[in-house]
């Protein structure tokens, strides 16, 4: 990934100062700028391989060469987690040429943008560097390296870019899961807006964005968000997989026992600051191997997060791990390793917003289904089986919307007793849909036919009319005759709803006026 983000670079490499590093003293809680050596020349010090992540004051001597006279920038390779710096260049003669200080947790205005690089003007010669690191804790070995003025403005601008381009992305992406935390009220989104911005202050911390642009100066604010942000990552992904104890019983106790893990680091890491940057090491390392050890084991249970989640994971696991272990980048001058955490965390914010949005779209497929399964049901509950029709329940609620000109017909189907006693229950059944069919069709669209059981049916009219019903009802009865049942018939008895005071009085009249009309028929 560094050597893509490295294509393009035509520039002559920086000159790499080859010294010898020495251990002043180990880490002190008290330890500050004000410790740095005046004349660190003069003693000799413990000889080291390198500095330790845990912290210290260390002493880099280096001897180079200048051929060319020029305004030179004095930087640091592979890190720019430093708390405070010195660089005191000496001539020949032993003569102190010109001290640099700067760091994280000095309050000195930055020459380059987001770089400790520090600009020094010298003539051709050879020179003796002696650069004083004292910092809480070490993310990388931060090596001195020389190069002229002019190339070192173009070649930090991709580094720059990159730092910037990667925040960027957090600051919109964290916006959006706080959003849908808040809107939603879920813990998904609100753990993963959490991992965020831990890795938002993180990152621009390490990289010199607050310190640069807010004036504000701790080592503390490049290891404790990340304390508390792998913690947000591992309740994220317990949510996201559903992982709970009832269905993945040691999953979900492996997830607690690393939380109780990553508790235990963040007191440690408080009571410890120079621990505090290998705890977050270990718990990176922890989250990685959770994540993707669940997101294997739900894939293989056909989980379909899961499976999507996987592919992040993976990236991010591959990424994640070579950025932890790394201690240097050789012949990269310009990015950091913090550069490589920043973006492996970018890609993984971005592969999980798909992620998200794919389980978004699900849960919205599934609600579409849900309602679309409660409508057919609704449908099931307000409908005749048989025919179809509006059923009774549902000629109840309709009736409770009728207005002051409606009416009310009732009809009663005759010939169905007669059919089910001669033929069987199926005939009569066939009588039922046919009649069904054919009054509704009669009806049109803007009139209903319910049946309310048996042989009975209602025709409501919200305008009143009578007339129409009665005309389509006829020819419905000559229809179903045609059809084949000779023997059908139907009475009808109708009322106004301004007839009546009560609903049950306006049913009452039409059930009378209906039985009238059937006896009428029989009469006749």
């Amino acid at each position: 990934m560094i050597a893509l983000l490295s294509i393009g670079s035509a520039q002559a490499l920086p000159q790499s100062i080859e010294g010898d590093w020495y251990l002043v003293h180990p880490y002190e809680r008290t330890q500050n700028h004000h410790q740095f050596l005046s004349k660190p020349l003069q003693k000799k010090y413990s000889s080291v391989n390198t500095v330790s992540p845990t912290g210290g004051h260390y002493l880099y001597i280096a001897s180079f060469e200048i051929s060319k006279a020029q305004a030179y920038v004095i930087d640091f390779k592979n890190t720019s987690t430093i708390e405070f710096f010195r660089h005191q260049v000496y001539d020949q003669q032993g003569r102190e040429v010109v001290s640099l200080e700067g760091g994280i947790g000095l309050r000195a205005e930055n020459p380059f943008f987001l770089r400790h690089g520090r600009i020094v003007t010298l003539v051709p010669g050879k020179y003796v560097l002696a650069t004083q690191l004292i910092s809480t804790n070490y993310l990388a070995i931060p090596e001195p390296y020389l190069d002229d003025q002019a190339s070192y403005m173009h070649a930090i601008k991709r580094g720059n870019a990159l730092t910037l381009f990667g925040l960027g992305i957090f600051w919109g992406l964290g916006i959006y899961y706080t959003v849908l935390a808040a809107s939603r009220n879920r813990s998904v989104e609100a753990m993963y807006a959490i991992f965020i911005a831990g890795n938002f202050i993180y990152n621009s911390a390490a990289l010199l964005v607050i310190s640069d642009l807010l004036n504000l100066h701790s080592i503390y604010l490049v290891s404790m968000p990340v304390l508390v942000s792998s913690m947000a990552y591992m309740l994220f992904v317990m949510r996201l997989l559903e992982i709970n104890p009832y269905q993945h019983k040691r999953l979900y106790y492996a997830g607690v026992f690393i939380l109780l893990m990553m508790v235990l680091f963040l007191c440690l890491g408080i009571a410890f600051p120079n621990w505090a940057l290998e705890f977050c090491r270990y718990e990176v390392a922890l989250f990685l191997c959770y994540g993707l050890a669940v997101a294997i084991r739900q894939s293989q249970r056909k989980n379909a997060t899961a499976k999507r989640y996987l592919v992040a994971i993976s990236l991010f696991f591959v990424c994640g791990i070579i950025a932890i272990s790394l201690s240097k980048l050789d012949q990269q001058f310009d990015l950091y390793i913090e550069h490589l955490g920043l973006v492996s965390v970018a890609i993984e914010v971005v592969l999980l917003a798909l992620v998200l949005s794919f389980q978004f779209s699900q849960l919205r497929q599934e609600k579409e289904e849900a309602l679309e399964a409660l409508g057919m049901t609704e449908k099931v509950a307000h409908s005749d089986a048989l025919t179809s029709l509006p059923n009774r329940y549902a000629f109840a609620k309709a009736l409770e919307q009728m207005t002051m000109q409606g009416s009310l017909t009732f009809i009663d189907l005759d010939g169905l007793k007669f059919y089910n006693d001669q033929y069987g229950h199926a005939r009569g059944d066939e009588l039922l849909i046919c009649f069904a069919k054919n009054y509704q069709h009669s009806l049109g669209s803007d009139l209903v036919l319910y049946r309310l059981g048996g042989d009975e049916f209602a025709v409501m009219s919200y305008k009143g009319e009578v007339t129409v019903v009665e005309r389509a009802l006829q020819q419905a009865i000559e229809r179903v005759r045609l059809e084949g049942f000779e023997f059908s018939g139907a009475s009808a008895g109708y009322a106004y709803y301004y007839e009546a005071d009560t609903i049950a009085e306006l049913l009452r009249i039409a059930d009378e006026r209906m039985y009238e009309n059937k006896r009428s028929r029989q009469q006749g």
